[in-house]
């Protein structure tokens, strides 16, 4: 798929791979919109950027969301190209009192309800265009989950979920590809409290999405998540035991 001259919208986008993203797709001609609850972090990301602007959204705040889509409807109708990138994760292993409901619901709604939400209000300006994209980012523990990152890891299984029944219901009458980027442990911002350090570089993570998108590799499995993948379906208890090692 050709990924020049597009309209992209990015949440996430005022740090670690959605600005590294935002940054390649900037310098390639395409007109960049980044979105995220951190306004300032935001606005100094954009004004690093050409050809990109900052709208400040809370993706879980229904009043922001709906703000958004006027302002997408109104000054950017061309858009062709939707990254799901924003996340939450905790840290933390089942027991009592650790407040897993809590912390899931938080997940859930930015890892999966937001998406949702964002993707079906696009879809009407997705459709407009002869060629557009869908990119949800995903993880390397939807195939196996961190018991580490244990709600976490449910929500990018649901998104995984999500994505292949989209893919395959888009697939049929539209000319929207639906893409899944799956990374490894990432060294940004968002990972700091996990472990994130050892991760690979968001620069690489964004580099490989762009790669897989116009080689039309609807998984894009980045860094050691291919292998992963692999191991997980010819011994999946092995792989899930490999995921939790130490």
């Amino acid at each position: 798929m050709n990924i020049t001259n597009k309209t992209v919208l990015i949440t996430g986008g005022g740090s670690g791979i959605g600005f590294e993203t935002a940054k390649l797709l900037s310098a390639e001609g395409n007109k960049i919109i980044i979105i995220g609850r951190n306004e300032s972090k935001l606005k100094t990301a954009a004004k690093a950027l050409p050809n990109t602007v900052a709208i400040r959204c809370d993706i879980n705040n229904e009043d922001d969301v709906n703000n958004l889509i006027a302002q997408v409807s109104e000054n950017y109708p061309e858009l062709s190209v939707l990254i799901n990138n924003a996340g939450r994760a905790f840290a933390y292993t089942h027991s009592e009192n650790v407040g897993a409901f809590e912390k899931s619901k938080e997940e859930f709604a930015t890892n999966y309800f937001s998406i949702i939400r964002l993707t079906e209000a696009f879809l009407p300006f997705l459709k407009a265009q002869k060629e557009a994209a869908i990119v949800n980012v995903s993880s390397i523990v939807a195939f196996a989950p961190s018991a580490a990152l244990p709600s976490y890891s449910d929500s990018k299984a649901a998104l995984h979920s999500y994505t292949l029944s989209l893919r395959h219901t888009l697939a049929k009458d539209t000319a929207i590809k639906v893409f899944e980027l799956m990374p490894p442990m990432v060294n940004t911002e968002f990972s700091k409290d996990v472990g994130g350090e050892h991760g690979m570089s968001p620069v690489e993570v964004a580099e490989g999405l762009l790669e897989g998108i116009e080689k039309e590799e609807f998984e894009i499995k980045i860094g050691q998540t291919a292998y992963f993948r692999k191991f997980y379906l010819t011994a999946p208890d092995e792989a899930f035991e490999m995921m939790n090692q130490g």
